[in-house]
């Protein structure tokens, strides 16, 4: 996800989002672990995306105080 997309989603979208990542990232992580996945660079995105959503929510909840 682009940067302008997660700031395009609602707070509530923002953490259903990284529940989501987080859980894919979890199953990618098995996955790889019982066979290697063909593109391992996939893991290392996810963790990537899953750090931009979380700025974002502690930037929303700072601005919020």
């Amino acid at each position: 996800m682009k940067n302008k997309d997660i700031m395009a989603l609602s707070d509530a979208e923002l953490l259903d989002k990284i529940k989501e990542e987080k859980a894919a990232l979890g199953k990618l992580k098995v996955n790889h672990n019982v066979s290697p996945i063909e593109n391992p660079i996939t893991i290392r995105n996810a963790r990537k995306t899953i750090a931009r959503l979380a700025t974002e929510a502690t930037k929303r909840k700072k601005a919020s105080k």
